[in-house]
């Protein structure tokens, strides 16, 4: 019995957990939902909710879509920028969703989860763009199922309401420049090899 409830956990079998949240971080019915959100104690990926401002959803909008990405490239820059000062990262999602459960969610996954723990616990101070940042660690592990396969390979017939990341895409080449900018400091710094710990495994 023991072995089917671990087999089960977190799928759409599992009648007591959330599958949604257990895969998506997120929930659309958040704390009415009639199974559980079980929150990680420990994670590689952290979560900071609605952090991302699209300024495509204001009312007001008057921008065109060349100076909204050029808009989210700062975003995700700076993002990647302040996540990499706790260790190295290893993805970083931002949902380009409009449901509330997922609308501007910033999710990073990290090679090591006492780095994660560090980015909580320092995140959870701070403020962005005038509002105060939340942060908490996401049972997330896997964002090829998290992420809409949909509008992943076409367009989403559900729309920025779809229950799954809407994942927006940063400029491929300022995100190259991030990736080997932090391979070069972690190899200066001789943070590319940690014989004291190693990456967590695959859950």
């Amino acid at each position: 019995m023991a072995q089917f409830l671990a087999s089960i956990y977190g799928t759409e079998q599992d009648k007591v957990n959330c599958s949604f949240y257990f895969k998506i971080g997120a929930c659309r019915h958040g704390d009415r939902c009639s199974r559980k959100h079980v929150k990680p104690s420990y994670s590689q990926t952290i979560l900071c909710p609605n952090l991302y401002q699209n300024p495509a959803h204001e009312p007001n909008n008057q921008l065109n879509e060349s100076q909204v990405q050029t808009h989210f490239d700062a975003f995700y820059e700076d993002m990647f920028c302040e996540f990499a000062k706790f260790g190295e990262v290893e993805t970083i999602v931002v949902c380009d969703n409009t449901g509330d459960h997922l609308i501007g969610n910033v999710y990073a996954r990290f090679k090591y989860e006492e780095d994660a723990q560090k980015a909580i616990d320092d995140m959870n101070s701070r403020w962005y763009a005038g509002r105060p940042i939340y942060a908490e660690l996401s049972p997330v592990t896997d964002f090829r199922e998290a992420c809409c396969r949909q509008h992943e390979t076409s367009e989403c017939m559900r729309g920025g309401f779809c229950n799954f990341m809407h994942r927006r895409k940063v400029n491929p080449t300022l995100n190259r420049e991030l990736e080997l900018a932090q391979k070069k400091y972690l190899k200066l710094t001789g943070k590319d090899k940690s014989p004291s710990r190693s990456p967590s495994p695959a859950r």
